[in-house]
């Protein structure tokens, strides 16, 4: 459970960075880019043992980390692009009920079987996301931008599995930091080829205000995806409890860190949200 709560705290922070983002005017692309270099770096000075480069890419794994890397910098700009056309509460729901995919692929390749509380649970999760999101006049989704959430729903569920997968079927444990260093320097890679073409296009401005803010996105960014890894080792949690757990604990978490740091206005929705995800937690975890 620590690094469930671990896994937790650093996806809440990463919610917190990018709302500083827009406050000190951070180009999103840039920092994002950055932080996949830095959290690639961060996992390479954690792995304990010597490293040979040229192993890397006989790796089982290799070929994964690199259809995660291209993931991972599709669906953050999604992410962006739905927070900026349909909103923040839009794209935070389409994000977090994503969960629903890594757990229907845990029930149907894994046979893992759900208790009717733990049905109930993920249900509960489910509202739990929406409720605490909503706004007072509740979700507005312009339909000519529809496919931008849908798309974060499908790509972040993607994401979770695929994750899922590979640690069950070919990552040992002692390599997740390898692991973790090669799926964001596939994502770094993918981003920089990005800029390449667009540089043909348009002027590149790279400052250090944008770096410096991509540094601050990559240590969190690193260990949410690390410690979420260790969480899914553990025998005695099964993935929808691991990913029912940690999305709604981060929906959670981030309400409170917005309205501790960022006085945001929480309605008697979102109240109502927060106490279905806690009921929501105590039936998938307990039960």
């Amino acid at each position: 459970m620590v690094d469930l709560a671990l896994s937790v705290i650093f996806s809440s922070l990463i919610f917190v960075i990018f709302k500083l983002f827009r406050k000190y005017e951070i180009e999103t692309l840039y920092a994002i880019i950055t932080n996949y270099f830095v959290a690639c770096i961060v996992g390479l000075l954690f792995y304990q043992k010597n490293i040979t480069y040229a192993e890397i890419p006989q790796k089982p794994w290799f070929l994964g980390t690199l259809l995660l890397g291209f993931l991972f910098i599709l669906v953050f700009n999604l992410m962006a692009a739905t927070s900026q056309k349909s909103g923040v509460s839009v794209a935070s729901v389409a994000t977090k009920m994503s969960l629903v995919i890594p757990v229907l692929f845990s029930v149907v390749f894994y046979n893992e079987k759900l208790s009717i509380l733990k049905i109930i649970g993920i249900v509960l999760a489910l509202a739990a996301v929406y409720f605490v999101s909503v706004k007072e006049k509740g979700l507005k989704i312009d339909k000519r931008v529809l496919i931008l959430p849908l798309s974060v729903f499908i790509g972040s569920g993607v994401i979770d599995t695929s994750i899922k997968y590979l640690e069950s079927s070919w990552v040992p444990q002692e390599e997740f930091p390898l692991f973790s260093a090669a799926v964001f320097a596939s994502a770094a890679g993918i981003g920089f080829i990005y800029i390449v073409i667009k540089s043909f296009r348009s002027k590149i401005s790279i400052n250090l205000k944008n770096v410096l803010a991509g540094v601050c996105l990559g240590v969190p960014n690193y260990f949410s995806v690390y410690f979420l890894l260790n969480a899914l080792q553990h025998e005695s949690l099964s993935t929808a409890t691991v990913f029912t757990i940690n999305n709604v604990a981060i929906v959670m978490l981030s309400t409170l860190l917005g309205i501790l740091l960022f006085k945001e206005h929480i309605s008697k929705k979102n109240w109502a949200g927060i106490a279905l995800a806690v009921a929501s937690i105590f039936l998938v975890a307990l039960f």
